[in-house]
C-alpha cells in the first residue's frame, strides 16, 4: 500500500498550525480546475486548514462572477496588492506562461508559498530566474511546486511504483504521445495560445511538457541527447481584426536519449482529428510492459514477462482499490474518478509539504529540467533535426500516495 507523501518532518521545519489564506491568479480553464481542487481537498484528505481568500483576474466583472461561482471570498484585479497582503500565504498561478516569472518571483520574495502551472515559463532565462528565487525562498521555509498534475493520476502513480519495484526490469524504450484535436478546424479562431509572445510555444510547451515530465517521472531518469521537429499545419487563423499569423507549432516530434540508455519517442499534436485528450504511454522493459491512456485514466495495462509464455498477456488493472495511490480517500472499489481529481491530489500533496516543511515534487528545478528539453527540441528543429547534447540533470521525484 502506498505511503502518504511528504510526512517526514525530519526533512524540514514543520509549519505551525494556522489557516492558510490562498490567492489564485487566473480564472479561466486552469483557474476553474484549481478552484475546484481548493474547494474540495479538505472534504477528502486530512490537510491543513485553508481559506479561499481571493481570485485575481484582469476583467473585474468576469473575475468577480468567477470568484462567486468557484467559492472565493473576494476578487481582485491587481495581483501585486494581493501578494502583499498578510492574510495570503499561498499563491496559485494559473495565468498564461508569459506572466509566470514576474508573479512567482514576486510572491516568493514576499514569503508566499507558490504553485505555478506548467510549463514553468516561456523562456529558459525566466525559468532559471524562477528556480533561483525558489531556492532562496526554500532556505526560509517557503515552498514552491510546478503543476504537472498527471503525476497525480492514480494509475500513473501506480506505474511509478511498479517500475521502481523492478517489475519491468531494465526499461529499454518508451513511447509517449499526447494528441488533441481542438485546432483541427482551420477556421478555429486565434487565441493567446497561438501567439509566441504570450504562449512561448504551441503544442511543444502546452502538452509535450506533460509527456516529457512523465518520461522523467516514471523512470526517474534524465535526458542526455535530443532530436526534434516542429510543424505548423495552419499558419493563419481568424483574429478579432482579421486573419493573423500563427507563430507557434501545431505539432512536435522528438527522440530522447536517457542517461540510463533507454530511448523515448515523443509525439504531440493539437490537430489530431478525433483525439480529444489522449496521453498514451508505452513503457517497455526486459521483464514487462506498462500501457496507459489518459482517456481511460482509471486503467493501467501491465504485462509480466517473467511468467511462462503460455500465461503471458496484458492485464487490465482497474486502479480503484484503497491500496492504490490516493484512492483510499474516494469511493468504494470500482467507482471511477476523473481528470479533475488529479488537481485535488496535487493540492493535497502541496499542502502536506507546506505543513511538514518538506520540498514538494515536482520542484521548480524539475520544471527547469523539462524546460531545457523543450528548448533543445526547438534548437534541433531549427537545425533540421540535428542532435543536441544535454548535460544530464537528476530528476528528483517522489511517489505520491494516499
Amino acid at each position: 500500500m502506498s505511503t502518504p507523501a511528504h510526512t517526514d518532518q525530519s526533512q524540514g521545519n514543520p509549519q505551525p498550525t494556522r489557516t492558510l489564506g490562498v490567492a489564485a491568479i487566473g480564472y479561466a480553464f486552469m483557474g476553474k480546475a484549481h478552484s475546484n481542487a481548493w474547494r474540495n481537498v479538505a472534504s477528502f484528505f486530512d490537510v491543513p486548514a485553508i481559506e479561499q481568500k481571493v481570485l485575481v483576474g484582469r476583467d473585474a466583472d468576469a473575475v468577480a462572477e468567477a470568484a462567486a461561482k468557484y467559492g472565493w471570498t473576494e476578487s481582485a484585479t491587481d495581483w501585486r496588492s494581493v501578494i502583499a497582503r498578510d492574510d495570503i500565504h499561498i499563491v496559485d498561478i494559473c495565468a498564461p506562461g508569459w506572466m509566470h516569472a514576474e508573479i512567482a518571483i514576486a510572491a516568493l520574495q514576499a514569503g508566499k508559498h507558490v504553485l505555478v502551472e506548467k510549463p514553468l515559463a516561456n523562456t529558459i532565462a525566466e525559468a532559471e530566474a524562477m528556480t533561483t528565487a525558489a531556492a532562496a525562498a526554500r532556505e526560509k521555509g517557503v515552498q514552491s511546486m510546478i503543476g504537472f498534475n498527471y503525476r497525480r493520476v492514480p494509475a500513473l502513480a501506480l506505474a511509478k511504483e511498479l517500475i521502481a519495484e523492478g517489475r519491468l526490469g531494465t526499461v529499454r524504450h518508451v513511447r509517449a504521445a499526447y494528441l488533441q484535436d481542438w485546432l483541427s478546424d482551420a477556421e478555429s479562431p486565434m487565441t493567446w495560445r497561438l501567439r509566441k509572445e504570450t504562449a512561448g510555444s504551441g503544442a511543444l510547451g502546452d502538452i509535450a511538457s506533460h509527456a516529457i515530465d512523465q518520461v522523467l517521472f516514471l523512470l526517474g531518469d534524465a535526458v542526455t541527447e535530443v532530436t526534434g521537429r516542429l510543424h505548423t499545419f495552419v499558419d493563419r487563423r481568424p483574429g478579432p481584426n482579421g486573419p493573423e499569423d500563427v507563430t507557434v507549432d501545431d505539432a512536435a516530434w522528438a527522440t530522447l536519449t536517457l542517461a540510463s540508455g533507454a530511448i523515448a519517442s515523443v509525439e504531440v499534436s493539437r490537430l489530431a482529428t478525433g483525439q480529444k485528450n489522449s496521453l498514451r504511454l508505452e513503457i517497455y522493459g526486459d521483464k514487462g510492459t506498462i500501457l496507459f491512456d489518459l482517456e481511460n485514466l482509471n486503467e493501467l495495462g501491465f504485462l509480466d514477462a517473467t511468467v511462462p509464455v503460455r500465461e503471458q498477456g496484458f492485464r487490465r488493472i482497474l486502479v480503484n482499490e484503497p491500496e492504490h495511490p490516493y484512492m483510499g480517500a474516494w469511493w468504494p472499489q470500482g467507482h471511477i474518478i476523473g481528470w479533475e481529481h488529479t488537481f485535488t491530489h496535487q493540492i493535497r500533496d502541496f499542502l502536506l509539504a507546506i505543513r511538514d516543511g518538506s520540498q514538494p515534487s515536482p520542484s521548480f528545478e524539475e520544471g527547469l529540467n523539462v524546460q531545457h528539453v523543450l528548448a533543445a527540441i526547438e534548437e534541433s528543429a531549427a537545425a533540421k533535426s540535428s542532435l543536441i547534447q544535454l548535460s544530464p540533470k537528476p530528476n528528483s521525484t517522489t511517489t505520491e500516495g494516499a
